[in-house]
């Protein structure tokens, strides 16, 4: 089955977020359908904020490691597209499809001293350039756009999201990602305005698997959040090996 068509089955693709080989191999051996980069995790690995702080090339380096250690479909966080100009973003989209990535991230939003959303209309014109020079080139990536409005703190989120999963929409697209959207209801509402497959993200109180499936939801992905997990366990760790002088906790 290839990339899209996982996003056509009975039950929502689950994305394994992955920062490097080693994750990448776990997430094979346990039996994920596909993995995808999460830019705030390889940023951070390299001591960088996230919002396209880590260099494009220094992407491209983490992808070709995660590819050469790992069968499974990758789809890659462009963050902003490091560009605003279509013909440079198509041209990066087209550089990672060449590393073997089927599918790409893309965000409505920039991180200057805080996240701020791009204007939709200009984004939306700027995605279906990107769309038509891929075509034209024929390059066949799965294109999810990230829509940021539960990022960014406005009055309405939701009303904004379905306003923007129209122009989306109408772009050529191939998915919808609304991160930090958790309740059920605003989910549903997503949903039913979307003719797209819908993705959510990793919540402390995002619903089960099963619910979400029930809500029309074709993919979950993880963040930045297991790899903070991670590194919180390591944190807690060390704090033992330190507090009581032993190494035992590791073993």
């Amino acid at each position: 089955m290839n990339f899209k068509s996982l996003h056509h089955q009975k039950s929502p693709l689950v994305i394994c977020n992955v920062w490097d080989a080693t994750s990448a191999k776990i997430a094979e051996k346990l039996g994920f359908q596909a993995i995808g980069t999460s830019s705030a995790a390889t940023s951070s690995m390299l001591g960088y904020n996230d919002g396209e702080n880590m260099s494009f090339s220094e992407l491209c380096y983490f992808v070709k490691q995660i590819k050469a250690s790992s069968h499974l479909p990758l789809t890659v966080d462009i963050e902003s597209g490091y560009s605003r100009q279509a013909d440079t973003v198509a041209k990066n989209i087209q550089t990672l499809a060449n590393l073997g990535a089927v599918g790409i991230n893309i965000e409505d939003s920039l991180v200057n001293e805080k996240r701020t959303l791009i204007n939709a209309e200009l984004f939306a014109q700027l995605i279906a350039d990107v769309v038509a020079l891929l075509k034209d080139k024929g390059i066949d990536v799965f294109i999810n756009v990230r829509i940021d409005t539960y990022l960014t703190g406005g009055s309405n989120p939701n009303a904004e999201a379905q306003r923007r999963v129209k122009l989306y929409q109408q772009a050529g697209v191939d998915g919808i990602f609304i991160p930090g959207i958790e309740q059920p209801d605003e989910i549903a509402k997503l949903v039913q305005c979307c003719q797209l497959p819908i993705n959510v993200m990793c919540m402390p109180n995002l619903p089960k698997f099963e619910h979400l499936k029930a809500l029309g939801v074709k993919r979950i992905s993880m963040g930045n959040f297991l790899f903070d997990h991670m590194y919180q366990h390591l944190a807690s760790t060390l704090e033992s090996v330190m507090n009581h002088d032993s190494f035992e906790v590791i073993f």
